[in-house]
């Protein structure tokens, strides 16, 4: 600890003095082989298997590995295995690198992959439901080669298993204790556990022996900093040397700053509304005066048009958002696998929401409470106190109530809300899996709804998500995956507001390619020295 605290003090105290010089700060960084990276949100726990969010995936890629690599642009990669092939529609085979050790030095083998995947896909809180429900079973053929079975054909497959790391088999059985506290926290990723306080920070040293090459940083601190302006304080005083979400009131700051640059991508984040359409009466819609509503207004495609057409979604990414966002109409961007052009854009026309809720039953609108996420999502509590003054205008008076993301996740999931913001990364680069996660009826058997707070069921829908499950031939799936959305959006089952930017503040000197799925990794965090 006095070492780690001794290394620490020298890194802020070369920044300072990087500043008094008007020197890039991050050739300082790199010459003392310190990085310090400011995270937006803050993980749960470092048992890589237990928690599919984000922030959690993001950052078990810097100690774990996974079979495929998905590369920021959502390619499929090598990685702990080298090479695959279909054997038939249910059977694929991977061949595992050779001279892969953990960080304790023992050998990876067959067995580690086993026991990892099965793992995933046996865990009581069934959180990688959505990328392990097709696994039958997994074989070790010989030491380095394994065969996954699938229940279906499952032309997802790769994607699903760029998701799950793989840990040794050793510690198949240890509980998240002992991932939190280090003791299994033992991968073959590019940097080795060496701290963690849950909450605060993550501090890892380079794993030299990385099978591809070492990273640049011999010493990686992520500080988990979800306060935007703690954020930006922590990078503007050199005690971080790249942030993620550079918020925009802060970004005339970082520009003018010589040693500072603004580091901008697009990402495939898809933030959303959703409503209950389950409920017969939902919990937090009511008359004007309190008391109930005869029937859940989330019910009527109408209403949900309606409340769609009352938000100016232009406003809240160029204003609240300071353009860190991009206005989204569908699960993807044209160009992407699922995109439809038959997908009917829904543009702000505030009068013709109040037509439509008044053709629904409610020409004096009624009273609401919309629930969220705060420090979760790009401008999350901001974006929702404007949707709700835009409710408002049209006669649905609002309230917004926001909270920490470790109280709201599992309250979203489980249908808990009336109106609700969330998200999800498809960082598939195509329709499936967020279909599959959101809109598709809960299923805990097939893995589908894991995250369909809404209670959202059409059986038409999830006919087209499972016959989209099966179909390996790209060519035939997107007509399929084109209805899907053609469905979702048409018929108003989620609201979309905007896929995020990627925009990141850091050090000069500082070079790194923003991520689709919008990870700060580490390892790609290169010095232009």
């Amino acid at each position: 600890m006095t070492l780690r605290l001794t290394r620490r003090a020298l890194h802020k105290s070369v920044l300072a003095m990087a500043f008094a010089a008007a020197l890039p700060l991050g050739a300082h960084a790199q010459e003392n082989g310190l990085l310090v990276l400011g995270m937006s949100t803050t993980p749960t726990t470092l048992d890589p298997h237990e928690d599919s969010s984000a922030p959690n995936n993001a950052m078990s890629r810097h100690i774990f590995d996974s079979l495929i690599n998905r590369g920021g642009a959502a390619e499929n990669m090598p990685q702990l295995a080298t090479s695959w092939r279909v054997i038939d529609p249910t059977h694929w085979e991977f061949k595992l690198r050779e001279g892969v050790t953990f960080h304790d030095g023992s050998d990876f083998d067959a067995e580690d992959v086993t026991a990892s995947l099965l793992r995933a896909r046996d865990k009581p809180s069934q959180s990688f439901a959505s990328y392990t429900r097709t696994i039958k079973d997994v074989t070790a053929t010989d030491p380095l080669t394994i065969v996954v079975e699938t229940t279906v054909p499952d032309p997802m497959i790769l994607n699903s298993l760029s998701r799950i790391r793989i840990i040794s088999s050793d510690y198949a059985d240890a509980s998240v204790e002992d991932f939190d506290n280090g003791t299994a926290a033992v991968g073959t990723g590019p940097f080795k556990f060496a701290g963690y306080t849950p909450g605060d920070r993550l501090e890892l040293v380079r794993n030299d022996e990385y099978f591809e090459e070492p990273a640049d940083w011999s010493k990686v601190t992520l500080r988990f900093v979800p306060d935007d302006g703690a954020r930006l304080a922590g990078l503007l005083s050199g005690d971080i040397d790249l942030i993620e979400t550079l918020p925009g009131e802060g970004a005339d700051r970082v520009e003018s700053n010589d040693n500072l640059d603004i580091i901008r991508g697009q990402s495939t984040r898809l933030v959303y509304l959703g409503t209950d359409q389950e409920s017969d009466v939902t919990p937090f819609a009511t008359a004007k005066d309190g008391s109930p509503l005869s029937s859940n207004p989330f019910k009527d495609e109408r209403v949900r048009k309606a409340l769609l057409m009352a938000i100016n979604r232009e406003a809240i990414v160029d204003r609240v958002m300071q353009k860190n966002g991009t206005r989204a109409d569908q699960f993807v961007a044209e160009g992407y696998l699922g995109y439809s052009d038959k997908v009917e854009p829904v543009n702000y026309d505030p009068e013709g929401a109040k037509a439509l809720l008044a053709e629904a039953g409610y020409p004096d609108g009624f009273k609401l409470t919309v629930h969220g996420p705060s420090g979760r999502y790009v401008g999350d509590s901001e974006v929702l106190q404007a949707v709700g003054q835009m409710f408002a205008r049209i006669g649905v008076d609002t309230q917004v109530e926001v909270m920490p993301w470790s109280m709201y996740a599992d309250r979203y999931a489980a249908g808990d809300f009336s109106l609700f913001l969330a998200s999800w990364g498809v960082n598939t680069g195509e329709v499936s899996n967020p279909a599959t996660a959101l809109v598709a009826t809960r299923d805990a058997e097939k893995g589908t709804g894991r995250y369909n707070g809404g209670g959202v069921s059409v059986p038409a829908l999830d006919a087209l998500v499972d016959e989209a499950s099966r179909t390996l031939d790209e060519n035939e799936r997107r007509p399929i995956l084109e209805e899907v959305s053609e469905i979702t959006f048409n018929e108003y089952l989620i609201l979309p507001m905007h896929f995020e930017n990627v925009v990141l503040g850091a050090c000069k000197g500082i070079e790194y390619t923003p991520r689709g799925d919008k990870y700060t990794l580490a390892y790609d965090v290169k010095s232009d020295e």
